[in-house]
């Protein structure tokens, strides 16, 4: 079952300015890998992780070939260190993406004046710390 802990959810809304922003890796249907810094990542409720793409870059691009997705949260300050495993889905309009938009953190939304991102949603499949051990588990 996954269940995010308070301080879990604390350190996930809080991304934007923990030292280091969780960054999302993804992979095209074939494979080829990419990673970057979001700074809007939240958790959306109690099994979902969510985040605003205002960019619309290669990451977007492979979520919709393959929706295989890791988030890594780390904050040393708090000695937290988490991956994320799950299935992510986009929501380019809709009620999902009206409830991401309206808690994305203000400075991410000032980068988009247009408000042309879109909502990422991730369905947290299991947790692990950095070294692979399982802290929680769908399965």
């Amino acid at each position: 079952m996954i269940k995010f802990t308070d301080e879990m959810k604390k350190n996930i809304d809080n991304a934007y300015t923990n030292p280091i922003p969780m960054i999302v890796a993804t992979a095209s249907a074939s494979g080829e890998p990419n990673m970057s810094f979001r700074g809007s990542f939240m958790a959306f409720d109690d099994e979902h992780l969510a985040f605003w793409d205002r960019t619309q870059q290669k990451g977007l691009s492979q979520i919709e070939e393959n929706p295989q997705a890791l988030a890594m949260l780390i904050n040393f300050e708090e000695s937290v260190r988490l991956k994320f495993f799950g299935t992510a889905t986009v929501h380019r309009d809709g009620e999902i993406r009206e409830q991401v938009m309206a808690r994305v953190v203000q400075p991410e939304l000032d980068r988009d004046p247009d408000r042309v991102g879109i909502a990422i949603l991730i369905k947290v499949n299991r947790i692990t710390g950095l070294s692979g051990n399982i802290i929680q588990s769908r399965d």
